[in-house]
């Protein structure tokens, strides 16, 4: 040995040699028979596997050995998966393993493996096949065994939630030889009955072997091709089959199916009364509405009947009588007015008041001299004797005095026509040298 060789220690060996391990083999499948099984207070699992020519030392720690689905025991042939490494302390290498599985369960697995990856392939699983879960599941199927615990945690949470749910138990073995087949035609019969809302495929835990019948090719396929939509609840949330990705839901637990299947009722009764509160208030509203427009509706037919149409058109016609009575009043007022006045005009223009005038317009020119007067009495007696010409152009008297006479009745209103004048009426005849009383006999 040189001095330029290195030296090693024995823990830095074994660190090497674990490096190596590690990196070399960080996941291995080893198959062989259980021997030295212990399980100290730890909780870890420490065994052997071994073959007819040598054996590996093994270590399942306590997380990983708690998922185990049988009890290890001497002798059995198992399927182990992990990775090597090197005890240092002893300076042994041992194979870690993550899981572990019967060597029998194991080749189900692998041929379960590969059966799902070519129905994948084929789309039998695919999202967009999948058939929605109608709202309300009036009509129920459950494909189980009819002695078994899952129908009657079934039935007691729809009972729970919501027991309008009616609930047909179709009873099918759940496992053994020609179980498939059974839940198969079962599934088929159902779908095909048109009656069912959903089907619901339930069944407990089981190891592998014992859920296999959930794994059937023609079952799968079965699934996929139901026009009913199909609920699977096949064994605990860890337990997966090939119904349930065939399905269109899949549940962890039985229970759990019955849960996403049935309503919360309450939950159904409150948004009920909260929605009935809601269409009372809409019908109050609309009844209120519709009477309104009743009300109206009625207020214009009472308005266009015959008889309001006529007491409208008399109350018009009273207006109008009112208002005509008013005009005529107001037009009589006016004429009397303008009567009156033309009378006033006609006695300040009488002879006998001009006379007066001009008598006293005389006496006070008196004292003027006696040309001016007589020229002014000339004048005034020329313009006087054409005023009583134009006075008795336009006299009533001038024209009695040319044979016609002025009937009068006896309150002095005058006769201007026959219709002024009844029979049997009492008349006075001006006539320019009297007045004459007359009676009326006929009036034609």
């Amino acid at each position: 040995m040189t001095r330029d060789d290195r030296i090693l220690t024995p823990g830095q060996l074994n660190t090497l040699a674990r490096d190596l391990l590690e990196s070399t083999f960080p996941l291995v499948l080893v198959e062989g028979e259980l021997g030295n099984v212990t399980r100290p207070a730890s909780g870890h699992l420490y065994f052997t596997l071994k073959d007819s020519r040598a054996q590996v030392r093994c270590a399942l720690f306590k997380p990983k050995s708690q998922w185990l689905k049988f009890a290890p025991r001497e002798g059995m042939k198992v399927l182990a998966r992990g990775r090597l490494t090197l005890y240092e302390a002893r300076g042994d290498y041992q194979l870690v393993c993550d899981s572990l599985e019967d060597a029998g369960e194991g080749a189900l697995r692998r041929a379960l493996e590969e059966l799902k990856a070519r129905l994948q392939a084929e789309g039998l699983f695919d999202p967009a096949h999948k058939r929605p879960l109608p709202a309300f599941v009036r009509r129920l199927a459950v494909l189980t065994s009819p002695t078994g615990a899952v129908i009657r945690d079934v039935i007691s949470v729809l009972r729970r939630r919501f027991p309008l749910v009616e609930v047909d138990l179709l009873p099918v073995p759940v496992q053994g030889d020609g179980a498939a087949a059974q839940i198969r035609a079962a599934l088929l019969a159902a779908d095909a009955s048109g009656r069912y809302d959903a089907i619901l495929l339930a069944r407990g835990g089981g190891s592998l072997e014992d859920l296999w019948a959930f794994n059937d090719e023609a079952l799968a396929r079965a699934i996929a091709d139901c026009l009913t939509p199909v609920v699977s609840a096949i064994g605990h949330e860890t337990d997966v089959s090939l119904a349930d990705f065939a399905a269109d839901l899949r549940a962890p637990t039985p229970s759990a199916a019955a849960e996403l299947l049935a309503p919360d009722g309450s939950a159904l009764a409150s948004r009920l009364s909260v929605l009935l509160h809601q269409l009372h208030g809409q019908q109050a509203n609309g009844a209120r509405q519709r009477a309104q427009q009743l009300d109206r509706a009625f207020l214009r037919l009472h308005a266009q009947r015959p008889q309001a149409r006529l007491e409208a058109l008399a109350e018009r016609a009273a207006q109008a009588k009112l208002r005509l009575e008013h005009a005529i009043q107001r037009r009589l007022e006016r004429e009397r007015g303008a009567l009156r006045h033309a009378d006033a005009i006609l006695r300040a223009q009488h002879p006998r008041h001009r006379l007066q005038r001009l008598r006293d317009r005389l006496l006070a020119l008196d004292n003027r001299p006696q040309a001016l007067i007589a020229q002014r009495l000339q004048r005034e007696a020329l313009h006087l004797r054409g005023l009583v010409r134009s006075l008795h152009a336009v006299s009533p008297l001038a024209t009695v005095a040319r044979g016609y006479g002025i009937l009068q009745h006896p309150d002095g209103r005058l006769v201007r026509g026959v219709t002024d004048a009844s029979p049997g009426d009492a008349l006075r005849a001006r006539l320019h040298d009297g007045v004459l009383a007359l009676r009326v006999e006929e009036a034609d």
